[in-house]
């Protein structure tokens, strides 16, 4: 029983990720990764972190006769949503691909020089070490192979960061202001890849996109799965344990909601294609890390994405899916999860009213902003 139960959850957060995050975050990041990509005639092709099948779908479009591909994930029940993708291709879904459930820590089980394509969307955010996770998916690839990944860089989330800040400051916290400050320092910036792309044997360059996400309020903006099942742990911890995690959240809350009130939410993405070729050892070639932002059409940019601000929690759905019995199937990636059920935050209780202590001797973020500002 505890098996069943334990996979049916799994299968519910696949699902979830499939449905509300996949479509507004990964395939961002994932037609990053497909501009201008060509799989080499008769190439070997390794997908690492593949998800549920996007961009492994495309990918596989685009591969010739005598390709083959390999396409790896943590999560046997993101597999199989991938699998049952490439089954509805019919014929072209027969050719050359191999799924196999397996995590690239610590280290990519292939041998070296293996692959002429190595691919990886957004599971770079995943590994302990840019540096050290690059080196590994350059060993497996081929001298002149190329290696592609995408990742958020700093930037992202920007517009939550700088109130989170606000708040911090303005109520003292400052054991918290230094968590945030290490926090932020994990995302990585252009001048960081460039050392990066160095260590690891690589010539070539950071595509750098923006884009945004637009959520109708607060409430909106913390329950949509894409940051409820991202990166709304790690700001929890930020914030501490108990009563103090509830006031910074309560503050915050009220400081989006005034700040913002009357019209969307608008959070940042700075979303990074690293596109590098395998150096030969003997060859000193030039180290060209540039940072080139592509023009996205505005009237993307403004248009509300479908499933974000409508995609909030619905919690007599999710609540049963405890994210922490993932362990045994995700490794370390699960333990971004933990938190999310166990510590609900009473901001957005139903009916909660604003607790009385907040109201006397101390001021919300949220008085500080006005209309005029």
């Amino acid at each position: 029983m505890t098996i069943q139960k334990r996979s049916i959850k799994v299968e519910k957060l696949a699902r979830i990720y499939d449905d509300e995050i996949g479509p507004v975050w990964g395939s961002r990041f994932g037609k990053m990764l497909l501009r201008n990509l060509q799989v080499p005639p008769r190439g070997q092709v390794l997908e690492i972190s593949c998800g549920t099948g996007w961009p492994t779908v495309e990918i596989l479009r685009r591969m010739g006769e005598g390709s083959r591909l390999i396409a790896i994930d943590a999560s046997s029940a993101m597999l199989d949503i991938a699998r049952k993708k490439v089954q509805a291709l019919g014929p072209l879904g027969k050719k050359g691909i191999f799924f196999r459930t397996e995590s690239p820590l610590p280290r990519l089980s292939f041998a070296d020089d293996v692959y002429d394509l190595v691919i990886c969307n957004l599971g770079l955010e995943e590994m302990p070490s840019i540096d050290t996770a690059l080196r590994d998916f350059a060993r497996v690839t081929k001298v002149n192979g190329e290696v592609r990944c995408t990742l958020p860089m700093a930037g992202t989330f920007q517009e939550f960061y700088d109130i989170y800040r606000e708040v911090l400051v303005k109520h003292d916290k400052h054991e918290a202001l230094d968590r945030l400050d290490q926090h932020l320092a994990r995302y990585p910036t252009l001048d960081g890849l460039h050392e990066s792309f160095k260590t690891a044997g690589l010539a070539g360059g950071v595509d750098v996109d923006e884009f945004t996400l637009l959520f109708k309020s607060s409430r909106e903006f913390f329950f949509a799965p894409v940051v409820e099942y991202g990166p709304l742990a790690a700001w929890k911890e930020i914030a501490g344990g108990g009563q103090e995690l509830q006031d910074v959240f309560w503050y915050i809350k009220e400081a989006i909601d005034a700040y913002f009130g009357g019209r969307a939410f608008e959070i940042t993405v700075k979303a990074g294609c690293l596109i590098g070729r395998k150096r030969d050892p003997s060859e000193e070639a030039e180290e060209s890390v540039t940072g080139r932002r592509e023009l996205i059409d505005a009237a993307e940019l403004l248009q509300r994405p479908a499933q974000v601000a409508a995609g909030s929690v619905r919690t007599s759905e999710l609540e049963i899916v405890e994210i922490e019995e993932l362990d045994s199937d995700d490794g370390s990636s699960s333990r971004r999860y933990e938190s999310l059920v166990d510590v609900p935050l009473d901001a957005f209780l139903d009916g909660k009213e604003r607790p009385a202590h907040l109201s006397s001797g101390s001021r919300s973020a949220s008085d500080n902003w006005d209309d005029d500002d």
